[in-house]
C-alpha cells in the first residue's frame, strides 16, 4: 500500500516496443530511434541508495534481445491519431496551455489506463502493418474486446503476449529500467544527485508536464526518462519478485498480481520517486482522476524491424517517434 496513493493519476507514458527475432549483424539505424542492444547490469538500488524502497533490492539481469527504443514519450498529437481521442487532463480542450514556446499537443499524452496502453499497442500496429502481440479471448482485434474495464477485470487481466508477433507492445519492467539506466550505476541517469537537467519533477515542473525532449538525453539518446510522466510497463507489481526464480534472464514479472508496474516518476513527483530504480505500482483499470499523478508511454521496436523502403515509411515512423515535433 506504499505508493498507492502516490499513484492515483496515470499518465500514459508506455514504452510500446516491436518483438521479433534476428542477428545483431541484421541491426539497421531507424529514424526517430535509438538501439539498446542485449546486455547486462544490476537492477535495482544498492542499500546506501538514499531514498530507496525495501522492493528495489539489487540484482543481476541480463537481456538477451535488442530493440529499438523511441526517443520520446506518446505525445497527445500520436495518441489523438491512433486512437481519435485525447484524455489527457493538461490540454486546450481544459484549458490547460503549455509552457511558453512549447507545443500543446507534442506533451505527453495522459489519463490512459493500463488497459487503455493494450488498446493503442494493437491500433499502431495496424497502423503500421504490424502483427498486434496482445490477445484477448482469442482475438487481437481490439474492436471486438469491448469497452476498456475502469475497474480490474479478469478477462483483461488474462491478456496473452505474443513474443513472436512484431508489433508494438509495453517493454518489460527489466527492458525500462535498463533504458533509463543507460550504463549508469547511480540513483538518476544524470548522476547521483538530481539536478535540473535529470527531468521535470515536483522542484522544476511549474505543476504542469511539458513538451517532450525539452531535458537533454541520457546516454544512450532517450528524453525524458525521469519525470514528466509516469510510464506504464508489461509487468505485474510483486514486492518480493526481485528475489525470485527466473528474475535474472529476460524477466517479465510476476504470473499474476493486482497493480500494473510504473517506472519514471512525473512531474509532480519528489526527487525520490524519479529514481531509476523506483517502483510505483497501480490498479490496471484506474486511468488517473488527478491531475498529480500521470501515466503514459513511449515506442521501442525490435532489432528486425525492415529497414524504411521509401519516404512514406519515413515520415510513418517520424510520426510515432516525435521526430516531426521538431523543426
Amino acid at each position: 500500500m506504499k505508493k498507492h496513493f502516490l499513484l492515483a493519476v496515470c499518465i500514459f507514458a508506455v514504452l510500446v516496443f516491436a518483438a521479433c527475432g534476428g542477428k545483431d549483424s541484421d541491426v539497421q539505424g531507424l529514424e526517430g530511434f535509438v538501439w539498446v542492444a542485449p546486455g547486462n547490469y544490476n537492477m535495482g538500488s544498492p542499500g546506501t541508495e538514499s531514498g530507496r524502497d525495501s522492493d528495489e533490492t539489487q540484482h543481476s539481469v541480463t537481456l538477451t534481445k535488442g530493440f529499438y527504443m523511441g526517443k520520446y514519450q506518446v505525445t497527445q498529437e500520436l495518441y489523438q491519431t491512433v486512437m481519435a481521442t485525447n484524455p489527457s487532463y493538461f490540454s486546450t480542450a481544459n484549458n490547460r496551455e503549455p509552457a511558453a514556446g512549447e507545443a500543446a499537443m507534442k506533451r505527453p499524452v495522459e489519463s490512459v489506463s493500463w488497459y487503455s496502453t493494450l488498446v493503442f499497442c494493437n491500433k499502431l500496429s495496424a497502423l503500421e502493418n504490424l502483427t498486434p502481440v496482445y490477445s484477448i479471448s482469442g482475438s487481437t482485434d481490439p474492436s471486438v474486446w469491448g469497452e476498456v474495464p475502469t475497474s480490474s477485470d479478469s478477462t483483461w487481466d488474462a491478456v496473452i503476449m505474443n513474443s513472436s508477433a512484431n508489433g508494438y507492445r509495453l517493454p518489460t519492467e527489466a527492458e525500462w529500467e535498463y533504458a533509463c539506466r543507460a550504463g549508469t550505476t547511480t540513483a538518476y541517469n544524470t548522476g547521483a544527485e538530481i539536478s535540473d537537467n535529470t527531468g521535470w519533477y515536483s522542484a522544476n515542473s511549474d505543476s504542469k508536464t511539458h513538451e517532450v525532449g525539452k531535458k537533454p538525453a541520457n546516454n544512450w539518446g532517450l528524453y525524458d526518462m525521469h519525470g514528466n510522466v509516469w510510464e506504464w510497463v508489461w509487468d505485474w507489481y510483486g514486492s518480493g519478485y526481485y528475489t525470485a526464480d527466473g528474475a535474472g534472464t529476460d524477466p517479465r514479472g510476476p504470473t499474476t498480481g493486482s497493480f500494473r508496474v510504473l517506472r519514471g516518476g512525473s512531474w509532480y513527483s519528489v526527487a525520490q520517486y524519479v529514481r531509476s530504480a523506483f517502483r510505483g505500482e497501480l490498479l490496471p483499470g484506474r486511468q488517473g482522476l488527478l491531475s498529480w499523478l500521470p501515466c503514459g508511454a513511449r515506442v521501442p521496436l525490435t532489432k528486425n524491424r525492415m529497414p524504411l523502403r521509401n519516404a512514406q515509411d519515413e515520415a510513418s515512423c517520424d510520426r510515432l517517434s516525435g521526430r516531426t515535433h521538431r523543426a
